[in-house]
C-alpha cells in the first residue's frame, strides 16, 4: 500500500473555507465546553462544562433550552486548597460524564478533586440529588485522560482511582451487574493515558457476549529503551463478566490488552501516541471497522497518521494471539517475553460463548482457579493488530489531529464511502474521503478564531447534517458539506465530495442527503473530472475558428485533444495561442469534439480537470457569419470559467495518453495548405533563420579577429608572410624584424649549433637583462656575439652594472666559487 503525504504549508492542496455559516454558543464566564452528547430522539445536544449543563437545540446550537448550575460547596473547595491545588482553576466542578440513563441523564464531575455524580432530571431539567461517590467513575485531575461509556444502564470508565492519580483503573459501576475493575499492577495498566471506550454489539442470537474496547496509551513493559517508550494499546472486557469466584473477586476476567501497530512500513517509523479513536459499526460487527489518530512522541517530528483496523482483525488476536509472561534476567531485570506452554482451558481471557457453556460453565464465577490465575499473570498479548493494509491510510505534516469522527455515506453511484471530520489543535477541521484506499482532502474549516485546540467532536449516528465540536471556549455547530459555496458546476465536480452533486435543472450545487429531489437531475462524479456538455461552434470551410481557453493555476499546463486523441505541439492546421486554439483552413476532417484539459503535476502525479468543451462544424452558406472577413469565425466567450481545486491525496483520474496525434492525410493537407490556408495564419520556420545568422555572425567575427591578430604581428611566421604578401610594399616591416621574416626558424637554429655545451653537454641560455635575448657561454656572463632578432634599446635595461659586481650566496659563511 502507498502511503499518501500532504502538507498544510501548501494551500493549493485544499479548499480553505472561512465566510461559512457557523453556530457556536457560550456563556460568559463559563469555560470548558468539552463534554458532549446527543439525543437525536429529542433533537437536543448536552453540554457539560465548568460548574454548568445546557440543553441546546440540535439544528441551532445557539438556543438554549435549559441551564442547570452545579457548583462546588466551601467546604469542599477549602479541601482542595489545603493540598495544594489552585482554587481559581483546580477546585471547581468540571463536567466530565454526561449519559443518558432511562427517563434522566447520569452526570458526573470532578467536584474539586472529590469526583461525586448525581442524576438529572429531564423532565424539568434539575439535579435530583441522588449523589454518588464518583471514584472510578470520573477522574479527579479535570486536565487527566478520561474516558467513559454507557452500556446498558452500566457505566465503563477509564480513569484515575486515587488523589494523585497514580492508581489507574478500568472499572464498570451500575445497578444491573456487580461492579468490576482492574487488578492495581503494571502488567494490567502501566500509566495509561485513556482516549476512547464504545461497545461492539456481538451477540447474535445468545452465541456472544457483546464486548468493550479501551483505547490508551500507556508505558511500554515489554521493550527495552533508554527512555520511557510508550505504546498504543486496545483493551476488551466482556459486558457478563461477574468476576471470579475465589480469584480476581469482584475483578475483571475477561480482562486482555493487546498492541496497535501504526507504522510505516517503507520506513518502519512507528506512529506510537493514540489520540483519538472512532468506531465505524455496521448491522454485521465483523465488517465494522476502527479509526484511529496517533502522533509520534517524539515532538521533533510534527506529524499525524490514521490507521483504520478491521474488527474482525481485532478479534481474531484477543481469539487467538498468544500470550506473554514475565521473565526474570540475572536475578533482577523482568522481561516480558512469550509463553510458548500450552495455556490452560477454557481460554484465559475469553468472554462465555456458546463453546464455553457446552463445558458447563455458563458465568465467570465458574472458571477454575487455573484459568483466573493464568490471565490475571498474562494480561499481555504478543501479536498485534496491524492496520489495513500493513499500513496508514494516510501522513498528514505539520499538523496535529485531535479528533475524529466518520461517516459512511452513499454516492449517486451506488457505492459507500467513508468521509472523514478530523479537529486539529489549531481549532481547524478537515474534512477528507477515502477513495480506491487513499485519501483525498476535501476542505479545511476555520471552527475558533483563537485557534484553540479541538477537544471533542461528535455527529449523529445516520444522515448527519452538522456535527457539533467543543472547546475550552465555546461550543460550535458546522454543517457536514458546504455545497452551496460551489457556485458553478466545474467546483461542485472537482470537490469530489459524496454530499455534494450538481442540480442541472436548478442549476445550483446541492447537497444529496438533504435535498428530496429528482435523481435524474443530478451530476456528480468522484472521479475527479468535470465534464460539461459541449459547446456547439461553426465554421466555414477553409476559414478559421479560435477556441478559448484559459487556467488560473499558474503551475498547471493546457492539454487539447481532438476527437479522443491529444494534440501535439506542432500539429497544423492547429496553432496554439495564449487565449486558447486556433483552427485554421478548417476541412471536413477537422470536425468533432475538441477538449481543453488542465494538467498539474504533484506528488509525482498528473492530476487533469476539464476546462472546455467544444464541438466543431462546418456552416453552410446561409450560416455564414457576417463579419468584415467571412472566412473567419472568432468565438470570444463561452460563458464560464473554471476553477481548479488540486488535491494531493486523490487518486489518480482520468489519465491523458500523451502518445497520439492529430494528422491529416497527407495529399489531402497538402493541397489546402495551398489553396485554403490564408497567408496571415502561416507559420513561419523562424528557427532555421535564427540558426542561419548566428552561424554568419560567428563565421564573420573568426575573420575579424584572425585579421586582427595577424595585423598586430601578434602570430608567428605563416601569419607574418600572409601579411606581408597582402600588405606587400605599402607598409613594410620594422628594422628589428627584417632578419626574423627573412628567415626566423633558420637563423635561431643556426645559432644554436654553435653554442658551448656544460658538462652534461647541454647547451645553456641565459638573460642579458630584458628577457631571452642572448645565447650565454657557460661560465661568462657576456653576451654572445650572434644575438637574433635583437632589439637595439635592450643594451643595458638597467643601471647595475652586473658585470663588475660579484655575486654573493645568501649564506654568509660560505665565500663565493
Amino acid at each position: 500500500m502507498r502511503v499518501r503525504s500532504w502538507s498544510l504549508s501548501n494551500k493549493t492542496a485544499l479548499a480553505f473555507l472561512t465566510d461559512v455559516n457557523l453556530y457556536e454558543f457560550s456563556e460568559p464566564g463559563i469555560f470548558n465546553y468539552t463534554t458532549l452528547l446527543l439525543h437525536e430522539q429529542r433533537e437536543v445536544l448536552y453540554v457539560g462544562a465548568r460548574e454548568a449543563i445546557f440543553e441546546l437545540s440540535l439544528r441551532n446550537i445557539s438556543v438554549k433550552n435549559h441551564k442547570v448550575v452545579w457548583k462546588v460547596p466551601d467546604v469542599a473547595t477549602e479541601v482542595c486548597t489545603s493540598k495544594g491545588k489552585s482554587k481559581e482553576t483546580d477546585c471547581l466542578n468540571y463536567i466530565r460524564v454526561l449519559e443518558l440513563s432511562d427517563s434522566h441523564l447520569y452526570v458526573c464531575g470532578t467536584h474539586a478533586f472529590q469526583p461525586l455524580c448525581d442524576h438529572l432530571s429531564l423532565a424539568d431539567f434539575k439535579l435530583e440529588g441522588r449523589q454518588e461517590d464518583g471514584r472510578g467513575k470520573c477522574s479527579f485531575d479535570p486536565m487527566q485522560s478520561f474516558t467513559a461509556v454507557m452500556v446498558d444502564g452500566d457505566l465503563y470508565s477509564g480513569t484515575a482511582y486515587n488523589f494523585l492519580g497514580s492508581e489507574p483503573i478500568i472499572s464498570r459501576n451500575g445497578a444491573t451487574q456487580s461492579p468490576l475493575r482492574t487488578e492495581y499492577s503494571t502488567s494490567w495498566l502501566n500509566e495509561p493515558s485513556f482516549v476512547f471506550a464504545d461497545v461492539v454489539r456481538e451477540n447474535e442470537g445468545g452465541d456472544e457476549d457483546d464486548k468493550i474496547y479501551f483505547f490508551f496509551t500507556e508505558a511500554s513493559m515489554e521493550y527495552d529503551f533508554f527512555s520511557k517508550l510508550l505504546i498504543p494499546r486496545v483493551a476488551r472486557v466482556c459486558k457478563g463478566d461477574l468476576g471470579g469466584e475465589r480469584t480476581l473477586q469482584k475483578k475483571w476476567t475477561s480482562f486482555l490488552k493487546a498492541k496497535l501497530m501504526c507504522s510505516m512500513p517503507e520506513t518502519d517509523f512507528v506512529f506510537n501516541v493514540v489520540h483519538d479513536v472512532f468506531i465505524l459499526k455496521t448491522t454485521n460487527w465483523r465488517e465494522s471497522v476502527i479509526y484511529g489518530i496517533f502522533t509520534s512522541q517524539w515532538d521533533n517530528v510534527r506529524s499525524s497518521a490514521v490507521c483504520v483496523y478491521s474488527m474482525s482483525a481485532v478479534e481474531e488476536v484477543f481469539s487467538r494471539g498468544k500470550y506473554m509472561q514475565k521473565s526474570t534476567v540475572a536475578q533482577s531485570h523482568t522481561k516480558w517475553v512469550r509463553y510458548n506452554g500450552i495455556p490452560p482451558s477454557p481460554r484465559p481471557g475469553a468472554c462465555i460463548n456458546k463453546d464455553i457453556r457446552q463445558q458447563n460453565i455458563t458465568s465467570s464465577l465458574m472458571l477454575p482457579d487455573k484459568t483466573l490465575q493464568f490471565v490475571r499473570d498474562h494480561p499481555l498479548l504478543e501479536d498485534a493488530v496491524r492496520p489495513m493494509d500493513n499500513g496508514p491510510r494516510f501522513i498528514a505534516k505539520d499538523v496535529h489531529y485531535t479528533q475524529i469522527a466518520v461517516e459512511r455515506v452513499p454516492a449517486l453511484d451506488g457505492q459507500l464511502y467513508d468521509v472523514m471530520f478530523m479537529g486539529t489543535d489549531k481549532g481547524n477541521l478537515h474534512k477528507s474521503v477515502l477513495y480506491q484506499k487513499e485519501v483525498h482532502i476535501i476542505e479545511e474549516v476555520e471552527l475558533f478564531p483563537n485557534s484553540e485546540s479541538v477537544k471533542t467532536l461528535v455527529m449523529p449516528s445516520h444522515g448527519a447534517q452538522f456535527l457539533y465540536v467543543g472547546s475550552d471556549s465555546r461550543a460550535v455547530q458546522s454543517p457536514t458539506a458546504f455545497c452551496e459555496k460551489y457556485h458553478m458546476c466545474e467546483d461542485c465536480l472537482l470537490a469530489r465530495d459524496p454530499y455534494c452533486a450538481w442540480d442541472r435543472g436548478a442549476g445550483a450545487c446541492v447537497n444529496i442527503l438533504q435535498e428530496d429531489r429528482s435523481r435524474g437531475h443530478l451530476i456528480q462524479n468522484l472521479q475527479g473530472n468535470a465534464d460539461e456538455s459541449y459547446q456547439q461552434l461553426w465554421v466555414k470551410p477553409g476559414g478559421a475558428v479560435k477556441l478559448p481557453c484559459q487556467v488560473e493555476s499558474n503551475v498547471a499546463q493546457v492539454v487539447w485533444t481532438v476527437n479522443g486523441s491529444v494534440l501535439q505541439e506542432r500539429s497544423p492546421p492547429y496553432q496554439r495561442i495564449a487565449e486558447g486554439l486556433l483552427v485554421y483552413g478548417a476541412g471536413p476532417e477537422d470536425q468533432g469534439y475538441y477538449k481543453c484539459w488542465a494538467v498539474e503535476e504533484a506528488d509525482h502525479r498528473n492530476f487533469t480537470w476539464l476546462l472546455q468543451s467544444f464541438e466543431l462544424a462546418l456552416a453552410k452558406d446561409h450560416l455564414y457569419p457576417t463579419t468584415e472577413d467571412p472566412s473567419v469565425f472568432t468565438v470570444v466567450d463561452v460563458g464560464f470559467t473554471a476553477r481548479p481545486v488540486p488535491t494531493f491525496e486523490m487518486p489518480e483520474p482520468t489519465r491523458l495518453v500523451l502518445t497520439s496525434s492529430v494528422s491529416r492525410p497527407p495529399g489531402d493537407q497538402e493541397s489546402r495548405d495551398k489553396e485554403l490556408v490564408p497567408p496571415q495564419y502561416l507559420e513561419s520556420d523562424r528557427g532555421m533563420t535564427l540558426l542561419l545568422t548566428f552561424t554568419l555572425l560567428f563565421l564573420l567575427l573568426f575573420l575579424v579577429t584572425v585579421s586582427y591578430n595577424c595585423y598586430m604581428q601578434y602570430l608567428p611566421g605563416p601569419c607574418l608572410r600572409a601579411r606581408a604578401s597582402l600588405l606587400g610594399a605599402k607598409k613594410p616591416p620594422q628594422s628589428e624584424y627584417r632578419s626574423c621574416e627573412a628567415g626566423l626558424v633558420d637563423n635561431v637554429t643556426d645559432q644554436h649549433q654553435g653554442l658551448p655545451k656544460g658538462p652534461n653537454g647541454v647547451q645553456k641560455v641565459g638573460r642579458d637583462g630584458e628577457g631571452m635575448s642572448g645565447v650565454v657561454q657557460e661560465g661568462s656572463g657576456a653576451p654572445s656575439p650572434g644575438v637574433v632578432c635583437q632589439s637595439p634599446h635592450s643594451e643595458k635595461p638597467f643601471d647595475i652594472d652586473s658585470e663588475g659586481q660579484p655575486i654573493e650566496y645568501a649564506d654568509a659563511d660560505v665565500e663565493a666559487p
